[in-house]
């Protein structure tokens, strides 16, 4: 048994060294590459591949010498087992035998015949190592300074601190720390010492141009916006969260104008006031409108909201009975929410203004306020409600910049329907024919008025100055003075232009004619006599020493100049963009130009601070970079405005008599 044993450790001692070249050139890629873990997976490989020889060895090594030896006759079994005295001797035998017929060549003929080289596995090897070489050495590109960074970085660990203290007011506490990247609050005060001040040690450089010189004394900075710093080549992004207004939310009522039942008895109210740190005050502000027509009267009344355990957020709500609210049928309450946060300049938000309208009884003959001797309709608002109407449609449209168009266009065209109404109704006192206020006047051929009927014509003009009035001067047929008509004249006319831009859905150039009206109606109202100043168009004075003359100098063209195009890009971009696609000098002061317009179109954080990036890599020299540092400038260009520019023409005599239609 121990001479079998011996034969089959010859062979696989054999076939090992058969194999061991192959184990060799699988692991020298990646000892060249000097990468441990695929040195490592080669060994285990290997190992593998050892365990799986030795098996195929001691299972097929009898049959391995019979085709190598032909002397043994096929008879390499009984080397194996041999159980009769017979068997026996014949192992003798053949053991004997076998030990002057296999010497070193014929096992390294065994070896060679039975072992494959296996070079696949070499090929594998060897792409796998390739394929990582080449992601390294790309990753090596992308990062030209890699290891000086990374060795920079670590010295900066070691000789450069940091000092974070945010403001008192977020509860956030001071800490010192390693040069890394942090996330730090707004007006955070961030400082860099070192720890062994030394002479001539290189500045800090922040992103945005602004270069702080270090040495014996740390220095400090203000956190107004995310940047990042760089000193010995390494960079670090310092990111600042903003500390935000409170957020304020109306959760009841649902819509901005509620119309309560009339039987209602009681109105709900449900706000929510969010901070990212504290909220010190917070308040609802209520307006109660009562009465009709111009005698509107306004109350107002200011209460605290309560806090919570979350200084955070206020969440208040509460069913408001009307008698509390002092609403009785026919008002309106106004309300808004006014919330403060803890910063140290606190910052105020104000929530849209809502209103709660309890509909009031249906009133029938209302006398107008203004001017008497007319029926006012049900449907008939106020100067001054539609004033309200205008600033809520306003306020509305500034809270939700979304509105869709269809209710916003609903909205402004219904303002703008009462505005008219009011209109025609002020528009009667100056004779202006209308429906809405009663029937049309009829008129027939025993009224007292001559249409032009038969008749000498001195006989007709005659009665119509002694019984009748003129149709052609429609204000005549008022009873009003002058001074009162021209009163009229100044509102009605404020009240067109607010309706047409209502019209026009644009609601806010319609206020400060709304105003001017109400302001007339009030003059009616409240004046016994009206006095109108009359003004008229003052001239310059005449220069007699150049007066016909033919001097034009300083004298300005009555043509009115063309707009120009607004300029959609500097001129200092323009020229940097220019240059940035050659390998040209760039401009000087270039740096400052791309930090402003980089600063002042690019509002993302992370866009910003690569663009910033890009820019302190081509300030260093990095040729490869400009085109990324063209390409952040120019995707901050926004579309250009579009003018509109008249066609010229030329003016002649004749073109001038043709228009005019003069005939030759």
């Amino acid at each position: 048994m121990h001479a079998n044993a011996d034969i089959s450790r010859r062979i696989l001692l054999a076939a090992v060294w058969r194999r061991v070249p192959l184990w060799l050139a699988v692991a020298l890629p990646w000892v060249l590459l000097r990468t441990w873990p695929g040195v490592l997976a080669c060994a285990a490989w290997a190992a593998w591949d050892f365990i799986r020889l030795r098996q195929r060895v001691y299972g097929n090594w009898t049959r391995w010498i019979d085709g190598a030896v032909p002397e043994l006759e096929d008879s390499s079994a009984l080397l194996v087992r041999a159980e009769t005295p017979v068997g026996r001797l014949q192992q003798q035998r053949l053991l004997a035998r076998v030990s002057s017929a296999i010497g070193k060549d014929r096992l390294r003929a065994i070896a060679r015949e039975r072992v494959p080289l296996g070079l696949h596995w070499f090929a594998i090897s060897a792409v796998a190592a390739l394929g990582f070489w080449a992601a390294q050495l790309t990753a090596t590109d992308g990062a030209v300074a890699a290891p000086s960074l990374a060795r920079a970085a670590a010295v900066q660990k070691s000789e450069l601190a940091m000092r974070i203290t945010p403001p008192k007011y977020t509860g956030v506490a001071a800490s010192r720390t390693a040069p890394r990247d942090l996330l730090v609050p707004e007006q955070t005060i961030v400082e860099w010492c070192l720890k062994m001040p030394r002479e001539g040690e290189p500045p800090i450089e922040l992103s945005d141009g602004q270069v702080l010189k270090i040495g014996q004394q740390c220095v400090r900075w203000t956190a107004t916006e995310s940047v990042f710093w760089r000193w010995r080549g390494a960079r670090y992004n310092l990111k600042v969260v903003p500390d935000n207004a409170p957020r304020i939310t109306v959760s009841m009522p649902k819509q901005m104008v509620q119309v309560l039942s009339p039987d209602a008895t009681s109105a709900r109210i449900a706000v929510e006031v969010v901070d990212d740190y504290a909220v010190t005050r917070a308040t609802m502000h209520l307006t109660l409108a009562r009465g009709s027509g111009e005698n509107v009267r306004f109350s107002d009344r200011e209460v605290p909201l309560p806090g919570s355990k979350d200084p955070r957020v206020r969440n208040w709500s509460k069913d408001w009975s009307l008698a509390d609210l002092g609403m009785e049928p026919g008002d309106e309450l106004y309300f808004f929410i006014r919330a403060f946060d803890n910063a140290g300049r606190a910052q105020q938000s104000q929530s849209p203004t809502y209103t709660l309208r309890l509909p009031g009884p249906v009133e029938e003959g209302e006398e107008s306020t203004a001017l008497p001797m007319l029926v006012k309709p049900e449907n008939l608002r106020s100067q001054r409600q539609i004033i309200i109407d205008t600033e809520q449609l306003i306020a509305d449209m500034k809270a939700n910049p979304r509105l869709a168009a269809a209710t916003l266009q609903d909205r402004s065209q219904k303002i703008a329907g009462d505005q008219a109404i009011l209109r025609r109704r002020y528009g009667q006192f100056l004779g202006e024919e209308s429906t809405l206020f009663g029937g049309e006047e009829e008129h027939s051929e025993g009224d007292g008025h001559d249409h032009g009927g038969g008749g000498a014509g001195g006989s007709s003009a005659g009665m119509i100055a002694e019984y009748g009035h003129m149709h052609d001067e429609s204000e005549n047929a008022t009873m009003f003075d002058e001074a009162t008509k021209k009163v009229l004249r100044r509102a009605l006319s404020a009240m067109w232009d607010a309706e047409k831009a209502l019209r026009a859905i644009t609601p806010k150039p319609a206020l400060a004619p709304e105003y001017k009206a109400l302001e007339a109606i009030k003059e009616l109202q409240q004046a016994d006599r009206i006095y109108l100043h009359k003004t008229a168009f003052a001239p310059p004075a005449i220069k007699e020493e150049i007066r016909m003359t033919g001097d034009v100098v300083g004298a300005k063209s009555y043509r009115r100049e063309q707009a120009a195009a607004d300029q959609a890009i500097p001129a200092e971009v323009r020229a940097l963009l220019q240059t940035l696609a050659s390998d040209g000098a760039l401009p000087a002061l270039w740096t400052r130009d791309a930090q402003d317009w980089i600063r002042e179109r690019i509002a993302n954080d992370d866009q910003r601070l690569a663009a910033q990036r890009a820019v302190q890599d081509v300030a260093d020299g990095c040729v490869p970079c400009r085109p990324v540092l063209r390409a952040w400038l120019r995707g901050a260009i926004t579309e250009a405005p579009v003018v509109l520019q008249a066609k010229p023409v030329t003016e002649t005599p004749f073109t001038r008599a043709w228009r005019s239609g003069a005939k030759p």
